[in-house]
């Protein structure tokens, strides 16, 4: 059979008319949902990252929704959009290290806060938990209407909850925050929030990421750990690879699994940064060394300065923290960029 020609046929002029209109109102339309999307992103959207992040007020009321296989914790609908959320660990004995890092890198003045939050990205908060000291938890309220500065966890607040403190710390601040990165920090350092922005900011092509100023330490240091020691002996490895412990961070996605983990889920050692090592190596994150997080004197490039190794933080910080900050090269020295490696 012979093969069949097809010729398309001009449309008639009252089908082009209705073709042309059709047209012509898709396109108005689109362009009202792109003014109405830019507006909706601008008023409380995603932020662009060329637009000032705004203050975040955690208030002593504030509650997240409850869920019992959460310990209680689970995202909110309404979290504070922030590139990097630090938490400040400090207890009850520490009002004078409070005291002192307002003198220094944490300004006492919530104005100078919210500026200080709108010029680096980052939300900052004293984190503690509660007692049943009646005279303590009514210290702790005074300070709070003071300086509005703290998050305050459903724990008991112990040296020996540690672990348990840090763990209900990344679920409160993933609850509360909608955050790049959860840091949390010791209240005996000296910090420069600049850089630790920076640093945050930085491109990353692991989604999971660990950072802190990493050290192998042995897994006996703890008499504790030595159920553990015919292991590694057998995989011919004693040490593991972890952040010390005043200052790390945790991308966001890592902290999304540690909430979603259940109760007993992971070991709990009685060292809270070799627990969140140990962590890290079962969720095979990716491990970030910077030793800008870990300097024993003020540099262009210390985003972290500690008495290390003769303390964990700052010998006498209450102390050494307003001497440092007496130092031009601690407050005033010029930040330099980061490498991209």
């Amino acid at each position: 059979m012979p093969s069949k020609l097809f010729h398309a046929r001009p449309p008639s002029s009252s089908k082009s008319t209705v073709l042309f209109f059709s047209c012509l109102i898709i396109g108005i339309a689109g362009f009202i949902f792109g003014i109405s999307a830019t507006i909706a992103v601008s008023h409380g959207g995603y932020r662009c990252n060329n637009l000032p992040l705004r203050s975040v007020k955690v208030l002593w009321t504030t509650t997240a929704d409850t869920d019992n296989d959460n310990d209680g914790l689970r995202p909110g609908p309404k979290r504070h959009k922030v590139m990097g959320f630090v938490g400040i660990q400090t207890g009850f004995g520490s009002a004078g290290r409070r005291r002192s890092l307002r003198k220094t890198w944490m300004p006492s003045d919530p104005q100078a806060l919210q500026r200080l939050e709108e010029a680096t990205g980052l939300a900052f908060r004293f984190v503690i938990g509660r007692t049943n000291d009646d005279s303590k938890m009514s210290a702790l309220k005074k300070e709070v209407a003071e300086y509005d500065d703290f998050l305050i966890l459903d724990i008991n607040e112990e040296y020996s909850n540690l672990p348990h403190k840090t763990l209900a710390f990344f679920r409160a601040a993933y609850a509360l925050f909608d955050s790049e990165f959860y840091v949390k920090a010791d209240d005996d350092i000296y910090l420069r929030p600049d850089r630790l922005s920076l640093l945050l900011a930085k491109e990353r092509t692991h989604s999971q990421t660990y950072l802190g100023c990493m050290k192998k330490g042995p897994v006996f240091t703890d008499p504790k750990l030595k159920w553990y020691e015919p292991l590694s002996r057998l995989i011919g490895k004693e040490y593991f690879l972890h952040a010390y412990g005043p200052i790390y961070a945790l991308s966001s996605d890592v902290v999304a699994s540690l909430v979603a983990l259940k109760n007993n889920s992971f070991r709990l050692f009685s060292n809270e940064d070799v627990t969140i090592g140990s962590w890290m190596l079962a969720m095979n994150v990716n491990h970030e060394d910077n030793k800008g997080l870990c300097q024993a004197e003020c540099t262009p490039t210390s985003i972290a300065v500690w008495d290390i190794p003769k303390c964990s933080g700052l010998c006498n910080p209450e102390k050494r923290l307003l001497e440092l900050h007496q130092q031009d090269s601690c407050s005033k020295s010029p930040t330099l960029p980061f490498d991209d490696e």
